[in-house]
């Protein structure tokens, strides 16, 4: 008992736990000073009518605006097929760039003569393909989860094929002494050892995935989000189209830190 009593971890200090809130107080203090500043700069242009009249409006009336948004159902039937049309984009376009990425990164032949094309493809503006996307699923919600799927395609896949390059052989050849199967050494041994690389992978695909439905809906579309924002600029109501933008601001945050969240939590819990 009394050995287990001194291998016992020792318990963090008080000490260290100020000195942590003490480092992180002069960033919190820059973050909050940026963030008045750019408040502050807003006003200063709306109120002083440099600009046209209501292209940049006041911080009061975006905030009504907000508040009158937030409490319109109509709103949410939209945000919901803007979120599905999302969600299932980035499904598809994600397993398809997951396995994508580990076939090419498992196989230097393929890598060799597929890759390239992915790095060339990758950065090229996805809308470009969206008529060929109306003509293969037509203008309702198909083509949008089309567009979000090809968007995050690219960069899950080349992160998934870089993070396979990163593997310690030594795992490999403790999958091949155990003669576990290609679905074996996929599920136990590839996917956690590059766990970063993939959820990194999707955080940025998510965020293109999001771009690419948006975009799709201001072009073609008499549902979601990116219609209520294309709506509103068309009737010039500003404040308005502020609001959704700031709302869907800080839902694409809240997404991503979901996703690095449950990126963490799956590491804890192999531990």
């Amino acid at each position: 008992m009394a050995e287990a009593e001194l291998n016992l971890p020792a318990a963090p200090k008080a000490g260290t736990k100020l000195r942590t809130m003490i480092r992180a107080e002069p960033v919190l203090i820059v973050r909050a000073a940026i963030i008045a500043f750019i408040l502050a700069s807003w006003e200063v242009v709306a109120q002083s009518g440099l600009l046209y009249r209501d292209v940049v409006p006041s911080l009061l009336a975006i905030t009504a605006a907000i508040a009158k948004l937030l409490t319109t159902p109509d709103y949410y039937w939209h945000l919901w097929a803007t979120a599905s049309e999302v969600g299932i984009g980035l499904a598809v376009g994600g397993l398809s760039g997951l396995l994508t990425g580990l076939v090419l990164g498992g196989n230097r032949v393929l890598s060799k003569a597929f890759e390239p094309y992915l790095y060339y493809l990758g950065p090229t503006p996805k809308i470009i393909f969206f008529p060929v996307m109306i003509m293969w699923f037509g203008v309702g919600p198909g083509s949008k989860i089309a567009m979000g799927a090809i968007s995050c395609f690219f960069p899950i896949a080349l992160s998934t094929a870089a993070g396979m390059r990163q593997i310690d052989r030594v795992l490999s050849r403790v999958g091949q002494s155990f003669r576990a199967n290609a679905w074996q050494m996929a599920t136990k041994i590839y996917l956690p050892a590059m766990r970063h690389p993939i959820i990194n992978g999707v955080r940025l695909g998510l965020g293109v995935a999001i771009i690419g439905t948006l975009l799709a809906e201001t072009k073609l579309s008499n549902r979601g989000v990116g219609f209520l924002i294309i709506q509103a600029y068309s009737l010039f109501d500003m404040p308005r189209m502020y609001a959704m933008l700031i709302v869907l601001f800080v839902l694409a945050i809240g997404a991503n830190a979901l996703v690095g969240r449950l990126g963490g939590l799956s590491a804890i819990r192999q531990r």
